[in-house]
């Protein structure tokens, strides 16, 4: 199929709007074709979050020949036993993958309270025809990619050859209240957080096969590779887990282009790598890159490279 591949857009069923038990926001709730999480309108038309011909309309329009579905971040189980919900989403995921004749892939939800039911999801998902991998949060419970659940995932997703795509939660914090600013700055920091969580927890050293994004850009870390770089030279608790400094080791992991800013796109692009930079579009949300092809491209990327990225990413051949 001629066209690029966006590995960041998101899908849920309308069945499972009312999301995860526990979940700490929602549920979503359809209001005159506009959704809402619990009383926040979303700024997106309902149909674009589960009406697949919407989604492959956009995609049409976007020049886009494979668009990789993925629940909404608040759709993660985070809040505890969810596997019915989390079987649920899985099977449907794959039922509307199945029927799209490639032009849809899909990421999986994991349980996120089990380390062994997450090992039995994680099984059945690695024999799923079009199912790449698992969408996951950056934190959980206090921590992050290196330690607990989300460790014992990234492990699981490695042995399976699954991919794994990271995706914030947009956590509330008091200070942060307004303006939006649990996205604008909230985001990007807990991206950061699990980047770095990885690199200096020595995940990547332990598991040199894993496949893993992280969306909007990695957030803050192209800003901060160069602390984080110094810190590792000169301080021995930074670089006592880790084999090598954050700014070589992250050539390792994929980034997405939605970045809103062709100036630390180009960043992103200079510190990880060409190689690891692959097309997003954080589709249907406020937040999402409209054009995703043509920023990356307007911004100095390669469509051919983006692509070849994107199926590396996913496991494919280049």
């Amino acid at each position: 199929m001629s066209g690029g591949i966006d590995v960041h857009a998101h899908w849920l069923p309308a069945d499972l709007f009312g999301l995860p038990p526990g979940a700490p926001y929602g549920p979503l709730r359809d209001r005159d074709g506009e959704l809402h999480l619990g009383e926040v309108p979303l700024s997106i038309a309902t149909r674009a979050m589960s009406d697949v011909p919407a989604i492959r309309a956009d995609m049409a329009e976007a020049g886009l020949a494979v668009r990789v579905l993925s629940a909404p971040p608040f759709a993660f189980p985070v809040a505890g036993p969810a596997s019915d919900y989390v079987d649920a989403f899985n099977d449907a995921l794959a039922e509307v993958v199945a029927g799209s004749d490639g032009a849809l892939a899909g990421l999986g939800l994991v349980p996120l309270d089990d380390a062994g039911a997450a090992t039995t999801r994680l099984e059945g998902l690695a024999s799923a025809p079009g199912i790449a991998g698992v969408a996951i949060p950056p934190l959980l419970g206090g921590a992050s990619l290196d330690s607990g659940v989300l460790r014992h995932v990234l492990g699981e997703c490695a042995r399976l050859g699954l991919s794994v795509l990271v995706h914030p939660m947009q956590l509330p914090r008091h200070e942060w209240s307004g303006h939006y600013l649990a996205n604008l700055i909230g985001n990007p920091v807990e991206t950061a957080t699990a980047v770095a969580a990885l690199l200096l927890g020595g995940v990547l050293d332990a598991l040199p096969g894993l496949r893993i994004c992280f969306v909007h850009g990695g957030g803050c870390t192209p800003g901060l590779l160069g602390r984080w770089d110094h810190g590792w030279r000169t301080r021995p608790d930074v670089r006592r887990d880790s084999a090598r400094p954050p700014g070589e080791a992250v050539r390792d992991l994929w980034f997405d282009t939605v970045t809103h800013d062709p100036a630390l796109l180009g960043l992103l692009t200079e510190r990880a790598g060409k190689q690891a930079v692959v097309c997003g579009s954080d589709y249907p949300f406020d937040m999402a890159q409209r054009d995703p092809l043509g920023f990356a491209t307007g911004s100095g990327l390669d469509a051919a490279t983006l692509t070849a990225n994107a199926r590396a990413f996913l496991g494919q051949a280049r």
